[in-house]
């Protein structure tokens, strides 16, 4: 359960030689996750809280410990919670890092028709220029500042004041600049695997063509090797085809979701709606959100990032406009939330086997990128093998896909920052490579008996397993992806 720590390890325990059964046969079923309050319907109805989680701070409350589920600030791999590799038996050989952006101000889709208050970003600037490499003509360093002009009358929807919505928020970049602190005091300080500078043979980072991973990747980096840095590239792929986001089309998969996911007329996913529609009618009643529009009513996910944006940046749950003694409370907030929680489960591991099939076809691509990279080191002698730390900065979808075909044992919403790391050992006897897979900082458990405790386990075991379901080289995926 998330409402204790997601990490059962003391701080720095040092793991031993792990016992690895043979594996005659690779299982490439779906198994589903274990049953909790998250994925009980009566819970997220009827129940009262969040189940310990939190939704109002980066910084968790006085006596709860580190690994708590926090949705704005999720726990991520750090010194003092970070389990250690036994040294004298394994070399650490490569590590890729994904993770969704930190937080941010609400899409402008999930904010109200008009909002009670404004929303200032003042206290951060997003820079926009471009620089002539190989000259001495240095670029001004521009950045956008919101205004309007008295003559221009019209309105936009949602919030007024100086934000775009999204963009990273000032603290949201400050949550960036301490994960990649984080990262950097355990893979430079503690393991000794990152170097003191910045070197593009070694390291590399991606993002999305979303800008707020541009903007989360710039404090992660500066964090890391310091501000005075040279030019440094963030790779992206075209944003018909990134695999990161991921945007490439895959329409079988999509009309999968379609029949199950929100938008369906399936009873086992309308059934929660249903029994919500009293507190959607409170909800549209405060809000002035229209009962006939969909995207605030096929699922909770709209007023889910509306409230939960607004508390992360503490600001006051919103009120009626016309009456402003009609205020969203906090148990109707907290009800949200649990049924946010309770859809992710359902969308990405309890929904069945569709739930497997619909994560590979949308994110098999990304996963054959990272496969091929391991496979790399582990066969060695090729010029993309040199790259010891991948570093990506996605998205919770980008986040869920992968938990969802690593078969997680409990699916929840993945907050802002939330983390998934892959670390490639080597077997200093034996010369075997042998992969670990940390989740919120802490060895992520698979519901699939092949995969059980992803904690050093034979890295062929898990490359088999991503092969048989996406294909090497993500062969698989045209046929996954055609109707």
């Amino acid at each position: 359960m998330w409402s204790t720590p997601i990490f059962e390890c003391s701080a720095n325990l040092v793991l031993q030689s792990p016992s690895i059964p043979p594996i005659a046969k690779i299982d490439l079923n779906w198994h589903p996750p274990i049953s909790s309050k998250i994925n009980n319907l009566t819970s997220a109805i009827n129940g009262t809280g969040t189940y310990g989680f939190i939704f109002n701070s980066s910084t968790l409350p006085n006596g709860v410990p580190y690994g708590t589920y926090n949705w704005c600030n999720m726990p991520h791999v750090r010194p003092a919670e970070y389990p250690q590799v036994n040294t004298s038996l394994y070399t650490l050989a490569y590590v890729e890092v994904i993770h969704r952006h930190h937080k941010r101000t609400p899409y402008s889709a999930n904010t109200f028709p008009v909002e009670s208050y404004p929303w200032d970003c003042d206290d951060s600037s997003l820079f926009h220029y471009a620089s002539p490499l190989a000259t001495n003509h240095d670029p001004a360093k521009t950045y956008y500042k919101l205004f309007n002009h008295p003559s221009n009358l019209l309105t936009p929807p949602g919030f007024s004041g100086t934000c775009q919505f999204p963009q990273i928020t000032h603290s949201g970049l400050l949550d960036s600049f301490d994960h990649g602190k984080d990262l950097f005091q355990v893979y430079h300080t503690l393991l000794n695997f990152l170097p003191k500078h910045y070197d593009p043979s070694l390291i590399s980072f991606r993002v999305t063509n979303n800008p707020i991973t541009s903007q989360v990747a710039s404090m992660i980096i500066s964090s890391m090797f310091g501000p005075s840095l040279p030019n440094i590239p963030l790779l992206i792929q075209p944003p018909t085809i990134d695999s990161l986001e991921p945007s490439y089309p895959c329409p079988a998969a999509k009309r999968n979701f379609s029949l199950y996911g929100p938008g369906s007329s399936n009873s086992n996913w309308t059934t929660h709606l249903t029994a919500a529609s009293s507190l959607f009618t409170q909800l549209d009643s405060i809000s002035g959100v229209s009962p006939l529009d969909k995207g605030f009513h096929i699922s909770f996910d709209h007023y889910f990032d509306n409230l939960s944006s607004r508390l992360c940046h503490s600001y006051s749950l919103p009120c009626n406009i016309t009456n402003p003694s009609l205020c969203i409370t906090q148990e109707m907030a907290d009800t949200v939330f649990r049924l946010g929680e309770y859809e992710y489960s359902y969308l990405y591991r309890d929904a069945g086997p569709q739930t497997l099939e619909f994560s590979v076809g949308i994110y098999g691509i990304w996963i054959a990128e990272l496969t091929q990279n391991i496979r790399d080191v582990v066969i060695g002698g090729k010029q993309e093998s040199q790259i010891k730390y991948r570093h990506n900065v996605a998205h919770d979808g980008s986040i869920s896909y992968i938990l969802s075909i690593l078969q997680v044992e409990e699916m929840v919403w993945p907050g802002m920052g939330s983390e998934i790391v892959f670390e490639l050992y080597q077997g200093k006897e034996n010369k075997k490579y042998y992969i670990r897979i940390l989740w919120g900082g802490q060895v992520l458990r698979s519901s699939n008996p092949t995969l059980g405790v992803l904690d050093l386990i034979d890295v062929e075991i898990l490359l088999d397993y991503f092969d048989g379901l996406i294909g090497k080289g993500a062969e698989k995926i045209p046929g996954l992806c055609s109707l």
